[in-house]
């Protein structure tokens, strides 16, 4: 009777890693590639201007949570958006900071695009960019139109 071992060379074991599973390295893009409805962007943005559009909540009543909100024209070397930060956020979002958004969505709001990040995603403040924000390329300018596509399977039109 003989007994089969599994001899493998230390190099094709697996490798144990403390990495936990299913994190990435982030692809950061840029503001020019943003498109509506999406999500999962990351990218490093200047923060160019934050006016506060809604402060609730501890003036008018104890019980409520102040909730504040207000629009931020962020921005890199291909164009600006509008984010629009909430609460704890509105703090870290100052004109003349450089951030780091990770896991943020495009929403969109009167047709246009607004950036924001959820309790899914994070802002981080870093060291200042070293890019010129180009500011003649604002993406919440653009309005989009929802049409709706019907798909019967028919004659393509004009037959």
């Amino acid at each position: 009777m003989s007994t089969v071992t599994n001899k493998t060379a230390p190099s094709q074991q697996p490798q144990q890693s403390n990495a936990k599973p299913g994190l990435r390295k982030p692809v950061f893009t840029k503001v020019e590639l943003l498109k509506p409805e999406t999500s999962g962007h990351t990218l490093v943005a200047k923060v160019l201007t934050s006016n506060p559009v809604l402060q609730k909540g501890r003036s008018v009543s104890q019980h409520l949570r102040q909730t504040r909100i207000s629009e931020c024209l962020i921005g890199d070397e291909t164009g600006t958006i509008l984010f629009t930060a909430r609460n704890d956020q509105v703090d870290l979002l100052k004109p003349g900071t450089t951030v780091i958004l990770r896991n943020a969505r495009i929403d969109m709001f009167k047709g246009s695009m607004r950036l924001a990040v959820d309790k899914w995603g994070r802002i981080e403040v870093t060291e200042p960019a070293n890019f010129v924000v180009k500011e003649d390329n604002n993406l919440s300018l653009v309005e989009y139109e929802l049409v709706n596509v019907q798909e019967d399977g028919g004659a393509p039109p004009g037959s």
